[in-house]
């Protein structure tokens, strides 16, 4: 009985899965809808690539656009814009477990992991155990890490950094997802990074694991 149960609570959403190509089809046929907004930003998943949502964001109809949701829309894309690779990355001030403030450009001149986590991220602690390692193998190259974190609570973040050995400066805004270093990135979804050079210009962005340790050995020669 559990297994029919599991197949009919698939089925649909197995049928209405749909392609990338089918969601943009979609959206190019129905410029007026305000629902087109949230289909391009499921286009754009954990990856997003600013060019290609923009170009479906200006297809819209300009009322879809003037919307409440249009705006924040166009807001996200702005943050999309300003961060890819080769831009100035934006400037980070946040409290740390301390309670005092603390700066990205505290870490000017070196290179600069900004992790974007939280405690209540099951696949950023199952991430935390890699991070770890490359910390340990970088960090005296002139490598650091700056943790921001998604978090609301002070006590679940401060416990999370203490238990996976998370020894690198971490910081906060506790606003869920309302940081606002994760909304001046355009982050929709954690984990994610991005990588600065020591001039504070954005060279890599989601890069984990053995990806991240080779662009590393390559930058840290």
């Amino acid at each position: 009985m559990k297994k029919l149960w599991l197949l009919f609570v698939l089925i649909p959403s197995l049928a209405f899965a749909q392609s990338k190509e089918e969601m943009i089809a979609q959206v190019k046929a129905n410029p007026k809808d305000v629902n087109s907004l949230r289909l391009i930003q499921k286009i754009g998943g954990y990856d997003p690539n600013y060019k290609e949502l923009n170009d479906l964001y200006k297809k819209l109809d300009k009322k879809v656009r003037r919307t409440n949701d249009g705006l924040l829309f166009d807001r996200y894309l702005k943050a999309l814009k300003n961060t890819q690779i080769g831009k100035k990355a934006p400037s980070i001030t946040q409290l740390d477990l301390a309670g005092e403030p603390y700066a990205l450009s505290d870490l000017k001149g070196k290179y600069v992991l900004i992790d974007f986590w939280a405690s209540w991220c099951p696949d950023c602690r199952k991430q935390s155990p890699s991070l770890v390692k490359t910390y340990a193998t970088f960090k005296d190259k002139n490598f650091e890490i700056l943790g921001v974190s998604f978090d609301r609570d002070y006590e679940p973040w401060a416990k999370a950094v203490k238990d996976d050995n998370l020894t690198w400066k971490h910081v906060s805004d506790l606003q869920n997802w309302n940081n606002a270093a994760g909304q001046t990135y355009g982050v929709k979804a954690i984990p994610q990074n991005v990588l600065i050079d020591p001039q504070g210009i954005i060279v890599a962005r989601n890069l984990h694991g053995d990806a991240l340790n080779a662009k590393l050995t390559e930058l840290l020669k």
